[in-house]
């Protein structure tokens, strides 16, 4: 490009060098002009150019997601550069950079500029440190882009939360009324003859009682997101504690084929523990447990003494299964609030129907009550294999004695 003379732009951009360094530069650059909506960098290639804008806009973009979405990080302008990564590493590119308007641009190949920097250990020196501050404003805003993302997530995150709660108050008092209405037609004679009426009161009641689960689940999960999941420690026996959960899923054992089986250590400790919490957090765990073991498989519930990470004395609670496992990057994300393994296509009204998914709300509870008692979750699984079942083993581990709550 004639009419571009490189010098002023480099002077721009590389304050530091001197008009003998600058004009070896200038020598090995190409002047290009450049429509808008041109790629000069493409996220994810390996591309061996460094582009130093001497007039007009880049913008610079990440991609979100795999279906093309993406979030623009920065625009920059004279003087400023793009596809510095090129010249440092060899490597793809981190961001993509597209003209935003008719630009030009000085061009230089990754070979000559290392020929040029061999050379002169002054120009290296001065170029590094220049590219290095530029990076580092990049990741600075890059960082507060971030900040202010996350402080939205945050503030949406809340609004849902509260939403949560106020629906599920709104929902107990129609579903305490819905109960005693129930309980009324039950004790009324006429009805109690008529085997029809029976089964139809045995399915509403059916439906109320999940229906009422669901809606208490909701309310668990706003207390533990809102930090006001307080707990109550009694010592609690943990064998009758167990004992008790698996008769309550039972029922859904034998409807599914599924068989349970349990080992308890025999020297096993009492745990003081909000019993009730407890309950729940074992119980969500459990049902995970049978909602993705297919029928005819195998569950088992195993518990000892422990000593934790901490060096407190402790027990820890399993729940294995030989289901379909759990793939490597859903291990972390299960115990996440609303988030769903698979296609929300297969939700399931039913709590313990093969691979129907629930609210996801389960084990975000599970997660926030052994929190709260001091302890900590986990899941292991080699991986998801509908066909091979290689299973997945949940850990619960608990300290003897919760730590005391803050201003005790």
């Amino acid at each position: 490009m004639p009419d571009l003379d490189p010098l002023p732009t480099l002077r721009a951009t590389f304050p530091d060098l001197s008009e003998e360094e600058l004009a070896t530069i200038g020598a090995v650059t190409r002047g290009r002009r450049y429509p808008a909506g041109q790629m000069l960098c493409h996220e994810g290639v390996c591309e061996e150019t460094f582009y130093i804008i001497a007039e007009g806009e880049c913008a610079i973009t990440q991609r979100i997601d795999d279906k093309g979405g993406e979030r623009e990080l920065r625009r920059v302008g004279k003087g400023s550069f793009v596809g510095e990564i090129a010249l440092i590493q060899n490597g793809p590119r981190s961001a993509s950079a597209c003209t935003t308007r008719a630009t030009r641009v000085l061009e230089i190949d990754k070979a000559d500029f290392v020929q040029l920097l061999s050379r002169s250990p002054h120009m290296a020196l001065s170029i590094m440190r220049v590219t290095l501050e530029r990076m580092r404003e990049n990741d600075q805003a890059a960082v507060d882009d971030l900040r202010r993302t996350n402080q939205t997530l945050q503030l949406l995150d809340r609004n849902k939360l509260d939403f949560i709660q106020v629906a599920a108050h709104e929902l107990r008092t129609p579903i305490t009324v819905m109960k005693g209405s129930l309980s009324v037609l039950r004790a009324d004679t006429a009805v109690g003859g008529n085997p029809s009426l029976v089964r139809i009161l045995d399915s509403l009641a059916k439906g109320t009682e999940r229906l009422h689960e669901i809606v208490n689940t909701m309310l668990d999960v706003t207390r533990i997101d809102s930090d006001r999941l307080r707990i109550a420690p009694v010592p609690v026996p943990v064998r009758s504690l167990l004992n008790d959960i698996v008769n309550r899923v039972k029922r859904d054992l034998n409807e599914r084929d599924l068989t349970l089986t349990t080992e308890y250590a025999a020297d096993l400790p009492l745990i003081h523990a909000d019993q009730t919490l407890l309950q729940k957090a074992v119980y969500q765990v459990l049902l995970n447990a049978v909602k993705y073991t297919p029928d005819g498989g195998v569950i088992t519930v195993r518990t000892h003494g422990v000593m934790l990470d901490s060096g407190e004395p402790g027990i820890e609670i399993i729940v294995a299964d030989t289901g379909i496992g759990l793939a490597p990057e859903h291990q972390r994300l299960i115990f996440e609030k609303f988030y769903q393994v698979g296609s929300v296509a297969l939700h399931s009204s039913g709590k313990t129907t093969f691979k129907g998914g629930g609210p996801g709300l389960g084990l975000a509870i599970a997660r926030g009550v052994v929190r709260a008692h001091g302890g900590r979750i986990w899941v292991e699984s080699p991986g998801c294999d509908e066909q091979a079942l290689p299973g997945s083993t949940f850990f619960l581990q608990l300290p003897l004695h919760p730590p005391a709550p803050n201003g005790a």
